[in-house]
């Protein structure tokens, strides 16, 4: 099935209380689009770079055969650039530099072959592009979202709105609390898909994720790792696990959508045992199936 991601290719320096990485390949789109490689055929994705993004960066892309004509290389411009610094738990990281540079005037005209994707999905990025891509795709299958607490914050109205579109939210269990004004996240899965999506994912990091559909509520459990290198891009990782997951079997059912999480859940466990996209770029099919087998085994019980 299609597969189209919209969202920021960016270019990260990043440092942990272990390591400093500068020049790293980053940005929503690229973590999804990677991530998306591994389970569907050409992945789409739009997005804008500068010249200075560098022929490694869209070699990298490439290689994972993922469709770049919806990439605009912007003549004179500079590409997106995140620098991060993670606290020793790994959770929480501060923001030293944000430099929008092509993406404050980003805004895609989805080329004609990209319309009629059938699975949608929308990295981080001003809700208002968001729905602007939507109203561009022809009649999609399924759409996942991807927000944060800035736009949250900043532009409520316009999320509002995009929500009302969308099939699925992704986000994280702040986040979750921050858009429904409330502490408990069984009341604020409620509230959200009120606002439209009528499937819900609230990421918790090291605890896992829940899933909250018509039917049911599904509590994913998060892989234990030893080690976790870099955390960048796990949820974009997460996002594009998931949403490919589901195009890969072109059936959206409860069943298939638990297996989903955990399938996003798997791929972000390998990003985040890297820096920057390093970890998703050489997996083989049975390394994603063997954590996705972990990953059933962790909560299991036989009498």
């Amino acid at each position: 099935m299609s597969f189209l991601t919209i969202g920021s290719v960016a270019i990260d320096n990043l440092e942990t209380p272990f390591e400093k990485r500068d020049n790293v390949l980053g940005g929503a789109a690229t973590f999804i689009s990677i991530t998306a490689s591994y389970f569907v055929d050409k992945p789409m994705l739009v997005g804008a770079v500068g010249e200075d993004f560098g022929e490694e960066n869209l070699k990298i892309l490439k290689e994972k055969n993922v469709d770049l004509s919806g990439l605009q290389i912007v003549k004179g411009g500079k590409t997106f650039r995140w620098h991060g610094r993670y606290h020793y738990d790994m959770n929480n990281r501060d923001t030293l530099d944000t430099q929008l540079n092509v993406l404050s005037d980003f805004n895609p005209s989805i080329p004609s072959h990209f319309q009629h994707a059938q699975y949608v999905c929308l990295g981080n990025l001003d809700p208002v592009i968001q729905r602007n891509v939507l109203l561009q795709i022809k009649s999609p299958k399924l759409t996942v979202c991807d927000t944060m607490n800035y736009w949250i914050e900043s532009k409520l109205p316009d999320l509002k709105e995009t929500l009302k579109l969308v099939d699925v939210l992704i986000i994280n269990d702040s986040e979750a609390r921050l858009l429904s004004q409330s502490p408990n996240l069984v009341k604020a899965a409620r509230i959200i898909r009120a606002m439209g999506p009528k499937i819900l994912v609230i990421k918790k990091g090291e605890h896992g994720a829940l899933l909250f559909t018509e039917n049911s509520v599904f509590s994913a459990p998060a892989y234990p790792l030893e080690t976790i290198v870099d955390p960048t891009g796990a949820g974009d990782t997460f996002a594009g696990g998931f949403t490919a997951y589901l195009a890969k079997v072109n059936t959206i059912n409860d069943i298939t959508l638990r297996k989903a999480v955990l399938y996003g859940s798997a791929m972000a466990s390998f990003c985040v045992e890297k820096f920057g996209t390093e970890g998703l770029l050489n997996l083989s099919l049975l390394e994603i199936d063997d954590r996705y087998r972990s990953f059933l085994e962790l909560s299991r019980i036989e009498e």
